[in-house]
């Protein structure tokens, strides 16, 4: 696959870093982690300034490839990442462009790309663990609508959000990956209760989500009834497909961080530490170059992510926590001294290999879909 930029993406690429480096300036100062309201507003100003300036349209309408440049060149700018928006950008509106019905697109899509609506993801429930499939969340019809019944965990930035991305139970006699639909839910309907829950870190972008007989129209779901795991599987592969572009190009930076500080410090002196830097570095400009691929793959067959993404996921999870583990050993006790927002992401990293698909999930995924490995194969372990 042709892994090079074309003269337009180049051009692309000129113009997005001139903008970039306009408009960074004048924004105001970023909000205490512990606000949210003011969180959402200001993550939805930056999409705001994007809509405004050209630039909201590529999250959905451009090629993979310059999907790609935008998000490495405004991670290299230090620019917003989306923050609360997250789910609306690149889970839910991606699967809802791909999925939705005219109607569905023109309702939805807008007032994300301008920074109006926040969505929160509703997949996984207390008692279903990593099997998804295996969730317990009852809708059943009532004439135009969907009386829902259950709960949801784990639930981005439901405090702030909405619409819910919502997976439901449709009919409990079906096979477990076959009675699921997939729903957009209003956050403020009747029977919604969201209770956050406290991170490690002592943050709250999680929540529990309470539904008890909540009304949602029939015209809200995206797909067919019954037909929400493929619909699902195409979220999926925007969350482990393109959703962390930006974060690979934020650890090459912050590896190079920890470089320059073990050179300041005397730990280069050490080669274990160099050999150890090192090989950290070919890994994410590996990653980087499987990232390329991945979206080279999705321009050929529409633009929807494959199962590359789940290699891509499952090593880059692992990477994310050596990086961070490295960095410990480099800067010593005195790297809580960089601040609250190093130490978040130091705690943050202990999640990627849970988050978006534990990596035992991932790799059930490489084996059964790319390796053509029998489901249960153990390989003689």
């Amino acid at each position: 696959m042709d892994l090079t930029y074309s003269p337009e993406e180049e051009e692309f690429r000129a113009g997005l870093r001139e903008w970039l480096a306009k408009v960074l300036p004048t924004l105001p100062p970023k909000p205490s982690p512990d606000d949210w309201p003011a969180r959402r507003a200001y993550d939805l100003g930056w999409q705001r300034t994007l809509y405004d300036a050209g630039y909201a349209h590529v999250h959905w309408d451009a090629s993979p490839t310059v999907r790609l440049i935008f998000l490495e060149e405004t991670e290299k700018a230090g620019a917003p990442y989306v923050g609360a928006n997250f789910v609306g950008l690149l889970h839910a509106g991606p699967t809802i462009a791909a999925e939705g019905t005219a109607e569905q697109r023109a309702r939805w899509l807008p007032p994300v790309l301008r920074g109006e609506e926040v969505w929160c993801q509703g997949f996984s429930e207390p008692d279903a663990g990593s099997d998804l499939a295996a969730l317990r969340t009852r809708a059943y019809r009532d004439g135009d609508d969907y009386v829902i019944t259950g709960s949801k965990i784990w639930t981005s930035h439901a405090e702030v959000a909405d619409w819910c991305e919502l997976l439901v139970r449709t009919d409990p006699s079906a096979p477990k990956h076959r009675g699921i639909s997939w729903l957009a839910m209003p956050m403020d309907a009747p029977g919604v209760t969201v209770r956050p829950l406290r991170t490690l870190a002592g943050s709250t972008e999680f929540a529990e989500v309470f539904l008890d007989e909540v009304r949602v129209p029939v015209a809200h779901r995206v797909g067919e009834e019954n037909d929400g795991w493929r619909v699902t599987m195409v979220t999926l592969s925007f969350e482990r497909g393109t959703a962390f572009v930006g974060e690979v190009v934020a650890c090459r930076r912050v590896l190079g961080e920890v470089a320059e500080e073990a050179r300041a410090n005397g730990r280069w002196d050490d080669a274990g530490v160099r050999r150890r830097l090192g090989r950290l570095n070919a890994e994410f400009r590996t990653l980087w170059r499987l990232t390329q691929w991945n979206v080279s793959a999705a321009e050929s067959s529409g633009g929807v992510p494959g199962v590359g993404g789940s290699v891509f996921k499952l090593r880059y999870s692992r990477a994310r926590q050596e990086l961070y583990d490295a960095a410990a050993e480099v800067l010593g006790p005195e790297g809580v001294d960089l601040g609250r927002a190093w130490v978040l992401d130091r705690l943050s990293s202990l999640s990627y290999t849970i988050a978006a698909g534990t990596s035992e999930i991932q790799r059930n995924i490489v084996g059964e879909r790319i390796l053509g490995l029998p489901k249960g194969w153990a390989g003689g372990a």
